[in-house]
């Protein structure tokens, strides 16, 4: 099978090792194990530091296309080339394949969606990686994107994989989940004492819409009710000074910490410790940092974005923050150990429903259908 990705996450090439970012690689290695020839449609050049991991498999064809920003003047002189060259590719490269796999949102997936429509007979599956719910204030292009995929007539013989289980959809979509962790890694959870100091994480990159300074404020606001409460920071972003000026201001230097990138090892050591992570998220898709802690034990604070609600089941195996009274609820859970226990414990039995191994399984009858 010649199987087709097509992504605005750019691959790289470090010392001659075909390289993306890590947690996509760590996905597409299962999708690329049950096809004989691999190519990826997306650019080839950021602007930014990523966390890097290379592909398990190195014989994949790269096909570059520019990376198309529409978000200032030279965004929009690159694109006037940009999108015809990225249409002629993109034609070419899915007459050649199989089976297309496209990574929607994002603006080379956009046009991934149109193209797509000139090859009703060929295999397909979308792994929309954004918020699928109806009711989510999202751009355009990502609106009109969901439109094309939801639409059976336009797009034929594709499965859609979308975060959360959504009312009044087309047949076409399908519920999915992400996984981190396999069968092999699950270990017995220690349950937490809630009694002495509270440990809380925060996981993923120190961006505006993961509003860590949020998490910062809690752990202020904690303090002046009187609750011994710690914030460790996992990650690395364009915040960080912003973050670093707030934690000095709040005079909270003893009590938050960043930690920076780390390996996995250290961030699933530091799981298994806190009672709490947080995510303040505006938006997501399927948060991993989440379902990560419920594996471990660590009850999540997350915003009620996307399919969260879903995952916290509606507040039983989580708080879905509110921004106003979080600190005083926070505070108040903390007088009842048992029914902490207990939210931790169906965190934990969700979360470790949804391994590498289901994973995998999964990816492979959507190839083998």
């Amino acid at each position: 099978m010649k199987l087709l990705v097509v992504s605005a996450a750019p691959i790289l090439k470090k010392k001659d090792v075909l390289v993306a970012y890590a947690p996509m690689v760590a996905e597409l290695d299962l999708w690329f194990e049950k096809a004989d020839e691999v190519t990826i449609l997306a650019p080839t050049k950021y602007p930014k530091q990523l966390l890097t991991k290379a592909f398990a498999r190195q014989d994949i064809k790269i096909v570059s296309v520019p990376a198309l920003y529409f978000g200032s003047f030279s965004g929009l002189l690159n694109a006037v080339w940009g999108i015809p060259v990225t249409k002629i590719k993109l034609l070419i490269a899915m007459a050649k394949a199989d089976h297309i796999h496209l990574r929607p949102p994002g603006t080379i997936s956009l046009f991934g969606c149109w193209m797509q429509i000139l090859f009703p007979w060929k295999k397909k599956t979308a792994k929309y990686a954004g918020n699928w719910s109806p009711k989510a204030a999202q751009p355009f292009s990502y609106r009109v994107q969901k439109r094309l995929l939801s639409n059976t007539f336009l797009t034929r013989n594709m499965q859609v994989l979308v975060y959360g289980d959504w009312p009044d959809q087309t047949k076409n979509i399908k519920p999915f989940f992400t996984a981190t962790y396999w069968e092999s890694e699950k270990q017995e959870v220690a349950p937490r004492d809630y009694s002495g100091a509270v440990k809380m994480v925060y996981l993923g990159t120190l961006s505006p819409n993961k509003r860590v300074d949020y998490a910062v404020k809690l752990i202020r606001e904690l303090k002046d009710l009187g609750v011994d409460a710690n914030l460790d920071v996992y990650g690395e972003g364009a915040e960080r000074p912003k973050l670093e000026r707030q934690i000095s201001a709040l005079e909270l230097g003893d009590r938050v910490i960043l930690k920076g990138n780390q390996p996995a090892e250290v961030v699933r050591e530091a799981l298994k410790k806190a009672h709490f992570s947080i995510l303040a998220s505006q938006s997501e898709g399927w948060p991993k940092a989440v379902a990560e802690a419920m594996f471990w034990g660590a009850i999540p604070l997350a915003s009620p974005v996307s399919c969260v609600p879903w995952m916290l089941d509606q507040g039983k195996r989580g708080l879905l923050l509110d921004f106003e009274t979080d600190a005083e609820t926070i505070a108040a859970m903390l007088t009842r150990p048992r029914r902490l226990s207990n939210m931790a414990s169906a965190a934990v039995k969700w979360s470790q429903q949804y391994t590498m191994d289901r994973f995998r399984s999964e990816i492979h009858k959507l190839l083998e259908s």
